[in-house]
């Protein structure tokens, strides 16, 4: 791909560093806040920081009375996390939404798996992969992006315009052209010769975490 091979993920860009200690590659991190280009340029979003740290106060407070519920710290977004609580569901929805409430228009609560986050408004996956598709090397290139959550759909919807290939993993509802079945229906999907001729051919590879 001449080196056209990014990450589009909503954890932040060191922890994708501790993932792949070994390369370090073009990174949109949470969900587009922050980014890394290829050219190792890392450009963040401007927002009232100050806003944000009143809701990690609350945060902090509220996981400190539910023990079960976790709390993401990603610097320039918060993610609250009650996959080991469940039945906190749609309370922690509900104390998310008070939140963004309280601090403001510049931010939004985005959905994901058993996950519910506050983050600056105006930047998701969608938005990340237009960045990218302006710059070398993965302008004038048609993307490939694979992705299994929520949060992924808005990179689908822009894959999808510039006539891209758009991979959903595992079941659901899904603006993706295509669907795969589990991670390792993926790594076998990418194992393929067919596969890498694909990708060559369309140019860009875009790959979710």
């Amino acid at each position: 791909t001449g080196g056209a091979v990014a990450v589009i993920t909503g954890r932040a860009i060191a922890d994708i560093d501790r993932i792949f200690p070994d390369i370090r590659l073009p990174v949109a991190g949470q969900h587009g806040v922050e980014r890394r280009t290829h050219g190792g340029d890392v450009r963040r979003h401007l927002f009232p920081m100050e806003l944000l740290d009143e809701a990690r106060l609350a945060l902090r407070a509220l996981v400190a009375r539910h023990p079960g519920l976790l709390l993401e710290d990603k610097g320039l977004s918060l993610a609250l996390h009650y996959r080991q609580v469940p039945r906190l569901a749609s309370y922690a929805h509900r104390v998310m939404r008070q939140l963004q409430v309280r601090i403001g228009t510049g931010f939004c609560v985005q959905m994901g798996k058993r996950v519910v986050e506050l983050k600056p408004a105006g930047r998701d996956k969608g938005v990340a992969i237009r960045e990218f598709m302006d710059e070398v090397p993965f302008a004038g290139r048609r993307p490939v992006f694979i992705g299994d959550d929520v949060t992924d759909e808005h990179g689908f919807e822009v894959v999808n315009a510039y006539g891209g290939l758009s991979i959903k993993v595992g079941r659901g509802t899904t603006r993706a052209r295509r669907q795969l079945a589990s991670v390792r229906a993926v790594r076998d999907w990418l194992a393929h010769d067919s596969t890498l001729l694909t990708i060559q051919r369309l140019g860009a590879e875009t790959v979710t975490s």
